[in-house]
């Protein structure tokens, strides 16, 4: 039986690398050869990939293109200082992988919260239909911010109704509203004009002209 000795080295990465090393479910010598060309290593050289890990030549080249078949990493021609041609190895697909997955993290995140609020706002679970109603105004490019904002206003005037938050952040859009700063900054506007004083969360955006 065959047994592979792997030498202790100083190479370093971290949790985030890892997490996704574990999601695609890498054998040991693969995470450890992406570990070794994330510290830098990243000159092409099998005999030298072999040394530093402690792999024999064969399950170091056989290693290696495993990850090349699963585009976790890729070689490129370049020129050095001197002017000469050399390959080395990039990681550019893995880390991709790597931010891909924190976006998604961050958007559930993003969402959980979102459909909390409403329901602690309105008092009860949503339904189905409003968790949709909720997903489109994101996939539509609607901030968080302004979500939280149109929420607040609906509760504080009293109406609990989606199709109500739904006409005030249409309004928003079409006035190019990005965040709450940008309706504030609005309201101050039109305050200077007319009298009395309107407040954000106390405002008919609905009758709301140019």
């Amino acid at each position: 039986m065959n047994s592979t000795i792997f030498k202790t080295t100083k190479y370093v990465t971290n949790g985030l690398f890892i997490k996704k090393a574990l999601e695609l479910k890498l054998t040991l010598e693969e995470f450890l050869v992406l570990t070794y060309f994330d510290n830098n290593q990243n000159y092409f050289d099998i005999e030298l990939l072999s040394k530093n890990l402690g792999l024999d030549s064969s399950a170091a080249y056989q290693t290696f293109n495993s990850l090349l078949s699963k585009k976790l990493l890729n070689i490129e021609t370049i020129k050095d200082i001197e002017g000469r041609m050399i390959e080395v190895v990039k990681l550019d697909n893995f880390y991709n992988l790597i931010m891909d997955s924190k976006i998604t993290e961050q958007k559930v995140e993003t969402k959980n919260d979102i459909y909390s609020l409403f329901e602690n706002e309105f008092g009860r679970p949503i339904t189905s239909t409003e968790y949709e109603i909720i997903n489109a105004w994101l996939e539509k490019g609607y901030t968080e911010d302004l979500i939280k904002g149109a929420l607040k206003e609906a509760v504080y005037n009293g109406v609990k109704n989606f199709r109500y938050i739904d006409k005030i952040l249409y309004e928003w859009q079409k006035k190019g509203f990005k965040n709450l700063d940008d309706v504030n900054k609005h309201l101050e506007n039109r305050n200077e004009e007319k009298t009395p004083r309107k407040e954000l969360f106390n405002y008919n955006w609905l009758d709301d002209e140019e």
